[in-house]
């Protein structure tokens, strides 16, 4: 959705941060630049230094938009020709493809000088878990939730909350899923489609950094049942998976100058890391989802989100723990 005045598009997708597009001419010609203006106490859980970083690597590998400066509370950079991706293409073959073989492109960018990084997820899952915690603490009138106290019950404690970290760190530690560079928040309105090139780029880079390729890839299929309206049961099929993720080795391995084939055992092997890991996405923004609940002055209800992510964890933690190659 656009609200529109002369020269100026306000972008109204967002949850996190306001979008203003600043045009000459068309907002689809070039001379567009987008101006973010960050959330409220987003700086709590954004590395906005890391994330300008983030922007210069994947401009400097042609997967992403330039930026031009950053300022106090936003930045400024290239406008993405193209539409946000409609959350009903996710599941049209020609289209899945497409963004597998983007993500596998960007996951084979290596890192400076050859060195190895530090997968972000249990770094950032703590310090989000610090800030339950100290939001919890807090008095009310510095939580900016627009639910009432009573609602932040339906949520699990803390002390349940750290636990299921520690019981996902514990059994993820042991799934062998390569670290690479990820976005971390591929949602739709992250994807925008160029159906005249035929090609899809994405872009907002907040959480992107190196980390799990399994988490990368099992976040996106968590996102395939939306954000305003959760609802998993448009959660993509196995047989949708296996195809994703067949497209996904195939990119991501011709990206690297390897042998191009791929085996069934390859993409079986995959799909039970990226199970495993889609877990720790549902977790994650759950524990986001509190946080923006206190915080955010965004008319968006997060409570409800939170809920959703960390129910539907829940359903499937036993299942997607239980998965073997055998």
């Amino acid at each position: 959705m656009v609200e529109c005045n002369k020269y100026v598009y306000t972008f109204t997708e967002g949850i996190t941060n306001q979008l203003i597009g600043c045009y000459v001419g068309s907002l689809q010609e070039p001379g567009c630049v987008l101006v973010r203006l960050y959330g409220r106490m987003t700086e709590l859980y954004v590395n906005r230094d890391r994330e300008v970083e983030m922007f210069q690597v994947f401009h400097a590998h042609g997967c992403g938009p330039q930026i031009y400066c950053s300022f106090q509370n936003g930045i400024c950079y290239e406008f993405v020709r193209g539409t946000v991706l409609d959350d009903d293409l996710l599941q049209q073959p020609s289209i899945y493809r497409l963004i597998a073989a983007e993500m596998g492109r960007i996951h084979s960018i290596q890192p400076k000088c050859g060195l190895s990084a530090e997968p972000l997820l249990w770094t950032k899952m703590s310090h989000f878990l610090t800030l339950v915690q100290s939001s919890i603490n807090s008095s009310p009138s510095e939580q900016r939730c627009t639910k009432s106290s009573a609602a932040l019950l339906e949520v699990p404690s803390f002390e349940t909350l750290s636990a299921e970290m520690e019981s996902l760190k514990r059994h993820l530690s042991q799934t062998d899923s390569p670290t690479v560079l990820c976005h971390n928040d591929l949602l739709t309105k992250n994807i925008i489609y160029n159906q005249k090139e035929g090609m899809v780029k994405f872009i907002d880079y907040e959480y992107a950094d190196y980390n799990y390729q399994a988490f990368d890839i099992g976040n996106h299929f968590n996102e395939f049942a939306g954000v305003n309206d959760v609802n998993y049961s448009l959660y993509p099929s196995r047989e949708l998976q296996r195809d994703w993720l067949t497209a996904y080795l195939e990119s991501y391995k011709h990206s690297a100058g390897r042998e191009v084939t791929v085996t069934e055992a390859e993409v079986t092997q995959l799909y039970i890391q990226v199970c495993k890991f889609s877990l720790a996405s549902n977790f994650f923004w759950g524990l986001w989802a509190i946080l923006q609940s206190r915080f955010s002055s965004i008319d968006f209800d997060f409570q409800r989100y939170a809920t959703a992510r960390l129910n539907f964890y829940f359903e499937k933690k036993e299942e997607y723990f239980g998965l073997t190659m055998n």
